[in-house]
């Protein structure tokens, strides 16, 4: 299998797609239930154990059809090995993208946020590959690749020191950016680069003046808003989550069939939308970026 990948836009040959099979909730990871303080939800609690079953099935059903999507499309897609993560008080396999980061042929094993997430590794095993360990604590989807570029937030899921590695590891070919605008977890429901040259950018969270230095030349398509996605009792991911698309080439995106806005200005640029609707995208918090890892990109 040929691992290579250094940005999020050049032709998908090969990608995993997550999985929904024994999604579950930490119940005693402290990083995890200390959501219950910080959370600005209060409306109902952060879940627990278990996610039910029907939310299990549903997801699980749309996975599977993201995944014959992408192989209509001639990508060669890959699915995790499940595990319990019932009785490992693990999380899921839903969103492979926090897992792992791949930067050109390295696979990088991230010291994630939450310990108990550690647990997802083995149904990574197919890859066969010998991980490089990263430093400090922070998810692979802290990080957008942008060739010689990297974006690194700073927020929850990712502290400086993982920034600071970065820059060491990569220190003869890439260049790592600090952005430090967004306080919630990942980066790609705030900057989803769609080819060279073209970026959409969370108008919420990100200003002219903040654009990353990489990204101020480009052409910019400033989202204000997405259309609503439902949620089941808790919603572990913003509504934001509905910028978070999959680039399949720079002329073609996967993404939300609800984002009609979104789909008219990707089109004004020449770039067609395919669409899956992950139903559960803000219940299981993942996005079509997100529920995948690309392993080759050429």
């Amino acid at each position: 299998m040929r691992i290579f990948s250094s940005n999020e836009w050049d032709t998908l040959k090969s990608v995993i797609v997550g999985s929904a099979w024994m999604a579950h909730w930490p119940v005693n990871c402290p990083d995890f239930r200390r959501q219950e303080e910080t959370t600005l939800w209060k409306e109902t609690p952060l879940p627990k154990g278990p996610v039910i079953n029907w939310v299990q099935h549903q997801a699980q059903q749309d996975l599977n059809e993201y995944a014959k999507l992408l192989t209509s499309l001639g990508v060669e897609v890959h699915r995790p090995f499940n595990r319990n993560f019932y009785d490992l008080d693990g999380f899921s396999n839903y969103s492979p993208r926090d897992r792992l980061l791949v930067v050109d042929d390295v696979v990088i094993d991230c010291p994630m946020a939450y310990a108990c997430r550690e647990c997802e590794l083995p149904s990574y095993s197919f890859l066969e590959v010998d991980y490089v360990r990263g430093g400090g604590r922070w998810d692979a989807a802290n990080v957008c690749r942008l060739n010689d570029d990297l974006l690194y937030l700073v927020s929850e899921s990712g502290d400086l020191e993982g920034a600071h590695w970065l820059q060491d590891y990569f220190a003869d070919t890439k260049r790592v950016h600090i952005l430090d605008c967004y306080q919630g977890t990942h980066i790609d429901s705030t900057i989803s680069p769609v080819r060279e040259g073209l970026v959409c950018l969370n108008a919420s969270r990100i200003t002219e003046d903040t654009v990353p230095e990489p990204l101020k030349s480009w052409d910019k398509i400033w989202v204000h808003e997405m259309a609503h996605q439902d949620f089941h009792e808790y919603p572990y991911a913003s509504n934001w989550i509905g910028m978070n698309f999959l680039v399949v080439n720079p002329n073609l995106v996967i993404c939300d069939p609800k984002q009609e806005w979104l789909r008219k200005e990707l089109a004004k640029w020449s770039v067609e939308t395919e669409c899956v609707d992950l139903r559960h995208s803000r219940t299981l918090g993942g996005g079509h970026h997100c529920t995948t890892l690309d392993l080759n990109r050429e």
